[in-house]
């Protein structure tokens, strides 16, 4: 892989992880188009890019990060102390334990609940076999989901400034979604849920970005990583790597900031529109590759 590939590779990354358009659809069009994907070194390097991702929340949200970690301690001790009141937590608190309602939303996707298999497992013939007229599907998906949130979030009256458990089982089902669909959006599934759930854009916004740190560890670090030792090719290049890393954390902070803006002014309907039209392409694509029986990497000469 050489060095303006794997910057190729960080853009994509951090621009598509925050901004809800899936970042893990993009870099599997990246990859099918380029001819780059589909072996156990791709797999590593995406989850080493998503390490710089991490880093960019860390970098635009370490205030709040470091008052939900002493939140987290100091519910720890009420809840020993037996001092812990559902009634009085803090703003911090709630969402604290809102974010792990929905984390823990994504323990049956791994869980051997289908004869020794997780539904992980079943899923992975489908949208692991190379065709990405899947993922153009999934990007319809997440088209259709942005625009009903844009619409219906506009029928409602006040927004409500704190999460409730509805609202973060209901935030936690679209992000297993997500996770188990390349080209459904994280975020963008999470942003929009809440939306509809009657939650205010900026909370929402910060919900979504830091509940993507232990999100991102689990299933792409962890479950990923461990795919990809298994294969037994663990070797990366350390240069394109810390390319696509750096750039993945630089980019990710401006999308953040970017993501901010544009959900303030009431116009991610933008995205909407956005993942219509890549789904679309996306399955012309994919259409186009099995009736022809070549790809587009290969007319490329990748």
């Amino acid at each position: 892989m050489s060095v303006i590939d794997a910057i190729i590779q960080g853009i994509i990354q951090g621009l598509t992880e925050f901004l809800p358009v899936s970042s893990s659809g993009h870099l599997t069009v990246y990859q099918h188009v380029t001819g780059s994907g589909g072996n156990s070194e791709a797999l590593l390097f995406s989850v080493l890019l998503h390490i710089g991702t991490l880093l960019a929340v860390a970098i635009v949200y370490y205030k709040l990060i470091g008052r939900l970690i002493v939140e987290l301690f100091r519910l720890i001790g009420d809840i020993f102390t037996l001092r812990f009141s559902w009634k009085s937590m803090n703003s911090e608190r709630r969402m604290l334990i809102m974010m792990i309602l929905s984390v823990a939303m994504l323990v049956p996707l791994v869980l051997p609940i289908f004869g020794g298999q997780s539904l992980q497992d079943l899923m992975e013939p489908i949208t692991e076999g190379g065709n990405i007229i899947i993922v153009g599907c999934c990007f319809l998906l997440t088209s259709a989901l942005l625009l009903t949130a844009y619409f219906l979030s506009k029928r409602k009256g006040g927004r409500r400034p704190d999460a409730r458990v509805k609202d973060a089982l209901w935030i936690g089902a679209a992000q297993d979604v997500a996770a188990l669909l390349p080209g459904v959006s994280r975020s963008g599934s999470t942003i929009a849920t809440g939306l509809i759930c009657g939650l205010e854009r900026s909370y929402m916004v910060q919900y979504t970005f830091i509940m993507s740190v232990p999100t991102i560890l689990a299933a792409n670090v962890l479950l990923a990583g461990k795919e990809a030792i298994e294969s037994g090719n663990t070797a990366i290049e350390l240069l394109p790597t810390l390319a696509g890393v750096i750039t993945a954390a630089v980019v990710g902070v401006l999308s953040i900031k970017m993501i901010d803006w544009i959900i303030r002014k009431d116009r991610y309907n933008w995205f909407g529109y956005y993942c219509a039209v890549m789904g679309v392409a996306v399955i012309a694509l994919g259409i186009w590759e099995q009736s022809s029986g070549t790809t587009l990497a290969s007319l490329l000469g990748r």
